[in-house]
């Protein structure tokens, strides 16, 4: 494996530091910024990373884009090397069932974590992704919204009554755990389960997986399985006496997913898997869509004050949230056969991380990166991926933050800080656990 070394700002033009949001790093001279760089390790991060890795991202990119990390596996921070890696599907493998191995061992986490659609490659990724194409049509999203628009609108006038609320914990984390237990058909009266379920499974992504966190993770995937196994027998039955069960948004992808297509079905464990990857990839990536996007804009009050006076810009504005505050900052490859890329030769075998946060804040694809702007275009941003793997639910998750981010600010458009935010302390998913807002 060669590695070419710290590679300079003249090595892949961009428009160097000085412009670039560096944080403590600012002011520190090339020697210690070099010296941080070459001490960065995934397993060995601190909380100063996990509330701003922006200046560690910028000093990557710069120094070492194609960073060989401690434990052999390489680190990648441009915009142009993610897509090259993600145009690659056959070389760079999303099966993980090697990688985690050590990680997981035999465990319910590795059981669901390598069965799920997303860490898996064709043909189990073909076939699961097909039968969820459905789910996303403009016919079956147009039924969404409406159900989208009415509760966030309940949920608003809620807060109306109290003065404020948690835009997370009550809006943002809210919202799609409603909307995809009723794409799973959900009763209502269980889905207060679904989050905490959610956050547990995928915490256990995250570079370094504690016993803690590995037992909370565990358990809520035997506690969520069990459940499912339960929810899909009597939905089963229901299927196979009603052949027009689902089509009205209630229940429509569990259906799809049941029925199979071509007299092609899933496994009754892909089945309960990739349930599990339903909501927990649409739960997460809207939730932090809408949470980092409110708290955006409080951060930046001229591009608030330009939405309230022109609502239209809301849709390149939830692609600005999205580029800005990835809620996916991290993407993992495994190499499959030899290939180059930034310059490196990667030997079949390797492990590779796609920092999607930094290759969003990449100078050489986005002028003006640390800067929010509400009607940025164009902004090609990889906060979905790319390639095969592109997030199948990504259109829906557009529309949610446009209707949730603009129906917030159009009611309450002085919306303000209520106490201290708290971010989620994560490197994979980035977002808030609680972040308080009070209006007049």
């Amino acid at each position: 494996m060669s590695n070419p070394g710290m590679a300079t700002a003249a090595s892949h033009p961009e428009t160097g530091l000085n412009h670039l949001h560096l944080g403590r790093y600012a002011g520190t001279g090339e020697a210690a910024q070099r010296a941080a760089v070459a001490d960065f390790d995934l397993r060995a991060l601190d909380r100063a990373f996990l509330d701003d890795p922006y200046p560690m991202y910028h000093l990557l990119r710069h120094y070492d884009p194609v960073r060989r990390m401690p434990d052999g596996s390489y680190f990648l921070t441009r915009y142009d090397d993610l897509q090259a890696v993600y145009r690659d599907s056959k070389r760079f493998s999303s099966d993980k069932k090697i990688e985690f191995k050590p990680k997981f061992g035999d465990t319910p986490l590795y059981r669901h974590h390598t069965t799920s659609l997303v860490f898996n490659d064709p043909p189990l990724h073909t076939r699961v992704r097909r039968l969820l194409a459905p789910a996303f049509t403009p016919r079956a999203l147009k039924l969404l919204e409406a159900r989208f628009v009415a509760l966030v609108d309940r949920l608003l006038d809620r807060a109306a009554k109290q003065g404020g609320m948690d835009v997370v914990t009550d809006y943002a984390a809210a919202l799609p755990v409603e909307i995809i237990g009723d794409m799973l058909a959900v009763p209502p009266a269980d889905r207060h389960l679904l989050r905490d379920w959610s956050l547990a499974i995928l915490g256990a992504l995250e570079p370094v997986l504690t016993p803690e966190r590995a037992d909370v993770g565990n358990r809520a995937m035997l506690e969520f399985e069990a459940y499912l196994a339960s929810h899909l027998a009597e939905w089963h039955r229901r299927v196979e006496r009603d052949a027009d069960a689902g089509g009205d948004g209630f229940g429509d992808v569990l259906a799809g997913l049941i029925r199979g297509e071509n007299g092609e079905r899933l496994t009754a464990d892909e089945l309960v898997q990739n349930c599990i990857f339903l909501l927990n990839a649409g739960h997460e990536t809207t939730a932090n869509l809408i949470g980092n996007g409110a708290a955006a804009l409080l951060d930046w009050p001229d591009q608030k004050q330009r939405l309230i006076e022109d609502p239209g810009l809301m849709k390149t504005a939830v692609e600005e949230f999205l580029r800005f505050e990835s809620s996916n900052q991290l993407g993992n490859r495994r190499v499959v056969e030899e290939v180059e890329i930034g310059g490196v030769t990667f030997e079949a075998g390797t492990l590779v991380t796609l920092c999607i946060g930094a290759a969003n804040r990449d100078p050489a694809q986005f002028p003006d990166p640390d800067r929010l702007d509400v009607g940025r275009q164009p902004n090609r941003h990889l906060a979905f991926g790319a390639g095969i793997h592109a997030c199948a639910g990504m259109s829906l998750a557009r529309i949610e933050g446009q209707i949730a981010i603009g129906r917030l600010l159009a009611r309450f458009p002085d919306y303000r800080r209520s106490g201290e935010p708290v971010r989620g302390g994560r490197a994979r998913f980035r977002g808030y656990l609680s972040f308080g807002i009070e209006f007049d």
